[in-house]
């Protein structure tokens, strides 16, 4: 009896935790920051890692327990909310490559993670404009910054992705903010999801990118009464007017979309 129990168990567990064929896409309630985990399969991609270990947390759920391997981890911009959770990523998963823009940053943090990295030989590599990554049916493809780009501020370099699979896109934009918004617009097609940029600043998003973009489902990443007063009133109009709807980390809780390649949905919070 008891063998049977121990039986049904294991085939109970191996349900529940088996990867299903579909794409998800979580957004990681980090607080004010960006973590985006992308799963297919046994693949998990990370994109940006939250300003704290929270981020290891959202991996947990939505990765199998005996799955130990991060295939990419991808920082946007070398900026604390969006890298200060890779630390603990890298020291308790198995990291196969680790992406980002080029552009370093003069701060512990920073260095700590570029320690961390270099003591485990991780792979790294810059990317930019027309850069692609394929893993079976998923396409990543890097829209900004080109090699060529010059900005003022280091949120103009983030890295701006779409993630696709079969005829659904997401798009990632990190905390890209005018004028390299408007800049990279006319690379943007419609997309079914959008990481709003910046958090929802007001500095972040514009009429152009938005109409481009298109998206069906917009989604805010960030903090609970936050400092910077994000999301700000103007990009939260800008969206409204455009009839697109608006889910927020600090009020929805984790965001995740799943897609089988044709038709998608959504889910909020951790039922």
């Amino acid at each position: 009896m008891g063998f049977l129990t121990l039986i049904s168990i294991a085939v109970w567990l191996a349900v529940f935790t088996y990867p299903d064929d579909k794409l998800h896409i979580i957004a990681c309630d980090v607080g004010q920051g960006d973590a985006i985990l992308a799963t297919y399969g046994t693949t998990q991609i990370l994109v940006d890692g939250g300003p704290d270990s929270s981020v290891v947390s959202c991996l947990g759920r939505h990765m199998p327990f005996w799955d130990r391997q991060v295939e990419l981890l991808i920082v946007t911009h070398p900026q604390l909310d969006h890298f200060g959770g890779m630390v603990d990523v890298v020291r308790r998963y198995n990291v196969g490559q680790f992406l980002w823009n080029g552009q370093d940053a003069n701060t512990e943090g920073w260095k700590t993670l570029r320690s961390e990295l270099d003591n485990r030989k991780i792979p790294m590599n810059q990317l930019s404009s027309g850069y692609k990554i394929r893993y079976s049916n998923l396409h990543f493809d890097i829209l900004h910054p080109d090699q060529d780009f010059i900005g003022r501020d280091i949120n103009e370099y983030s890295i701006i992705n779409t993630i696709s699979f079969g005829e659904f896109d997401v798009l990632l934009t990190g905390d890209i903010m005018p004028p390299a918004t408007d800049i990279a617009a006319p690379l943007v097609r419609p997309v079914e999801v959008l990481k709003v940029p910046h958090h929802g600043s007001k500095n972040g998003l514009t009429q152009l990118f938005l109409e481009n973009a298109a998206p069906g489902l917009a989604v805010i990443s960030v903090g609970e009464k936050n400092r910077y007063g994000h999301p700000s009133p103007e990009t939260l109009q800008l969206l409204e007017e455009s009839g697109i709807k608006i889910l927020r980390t600090d009020r929805d809780g984790e965001v995740e979309v799943i897609s089988d390649g044709k038709s998608w949905r959504f889910f909020r919070g951790y039922d």
